[in-house]
C-alpha cells in the first residue's frame, strides 16, 4: 500500500530544495546584489537612483529581492519592494521570498512580505507546492499559523500529491511541534481526508508510523 508513497519520500528528500547564495556567490556580488546581501538600505537607493535594475537576476535565477530574504534583512526587502520590485517573483528554483522566509522559520519576515505584496498563496518549489506545504513539513508552528491567517491555501495538493497536512504527518517527526501544525490546519479547516495517489490518507500514515496524537487528532470529528 506505502511502495508509491515511499518512492515519493525518497525523491521528496533526494531532491535539492533551496539554495541560499554560497559563499563563492556572495564574493562575486557587486551592485545591487551586494547592497541587497549587505542589507545596505542606502546603498540600494543610491544604486536605484542610478539606473540598477532592480529585475536583475543572479546566476541562479535570483533577484535581489531573494538575496535580500535568504539574509534576512527586512529593510532592505522593504526598500526594494517600495522601488518596485516584483514581490512575487520566483526565483531560479521557483521559490518566492514568502517561501524562502516560511522555510528559514523567519515569521517576521515572512508577514513583511505578504505586507508588500507577495501573495501567500504562490504555487511554489519544484513540488509545486507552496509555503504552508513548505512550513508544515518543517514543523514551523507560528510561520504556518500566520500563512493561515493570511490566508494561504489549506488543501493545495501539490505534484508529489501531498497537501499541507499529509507532509506534516508524512515527512514530521510525529513531535510538539508537528503536532501543532496539524492542530492549526484541522482548526483552521484543512481536509483531514484528502488521501495520496495511493489512496492512503493522512490518518492511516499516523498510524503506520506510531504517532499516536497526531492519529487521536486525525481520528476527531470537530
Amino acid at each position: 500500500m506505502f511502495r508509491m508513497t515511499l518512492a515519493a519520500l525518497m525523491l521528496a528528500s533526494a531532491a535539492s530544495a533551496q539554495t541560499a547564495p554560497s559563499a563563492a556567490e556572495i564574493a562575486a556580488y557587486k551592485g545591487l546584489f551586494r547592497a541587497a546581501h549587505e542589507g545596505d538600505v542606502q546603498g540600494i537607493g543610491r544604486l536605484l537612483d542610478g539606473g540598477a535594475d532592480i529585475d536583475a537576476r543572479d546566476s541562479k535565477g535570483r533577484a535581489a529581492i531573494h538575496v535580500a530574504a535568504f539574509a534576512s534583512h527586512d529593510d532592505a526587502l522593504r526598500a526594494l519592494a517600495e522601488a518596485g520590485a516584483d514581490m512575487n517573483a520566483l526565483e531560479g528554483r521557483a521559490y518566492d521570498v514568502v517561501t524562502i522566509a516560511a522555510v528559514a522559520d523567519d515569521p517576521e519576515l515572512m508577514s513583511l512580505a505578504i505586507d508588500l505584496g507577495n501573495d501567500p498563496g504562490l504555487v511554489t518549489s519544484p513540488y509545486d507546492g507552496t509555503a504552508l506545504i513548505a512550513a508544515a513539513h518543517l514543523g514551523h508552528v507560528e510561520v504556518v499559523r500566520r500563512l493561515i491567517a493570511a490566508g494561504a491555501p489549506l488543501d493545495h495538493v501539490n505534484n508529489l500529491h501531498w497537501t499541507a497536512v499529509m507532509e506534516a504527518v508524512v515527512l514530521g517527526d510525529g513531535g510538539r511541534d508537528h503536532q501543532a501544525v496539524l492542530a492549526a490546519l484541522l482548526d483552521a479547516g484543512a481536509d483531514r481526508g484528502l488521501a495520496d495517489r495511493d489512496g492512503v490518507t493522512p490518518l492511516q500514515h499516523a498510524r503506520a508510523r506510531g504517532y499516536a496524537e497526531m492519529a487521536e487528532r486525525l481520528e476527531r470529528a470537530d
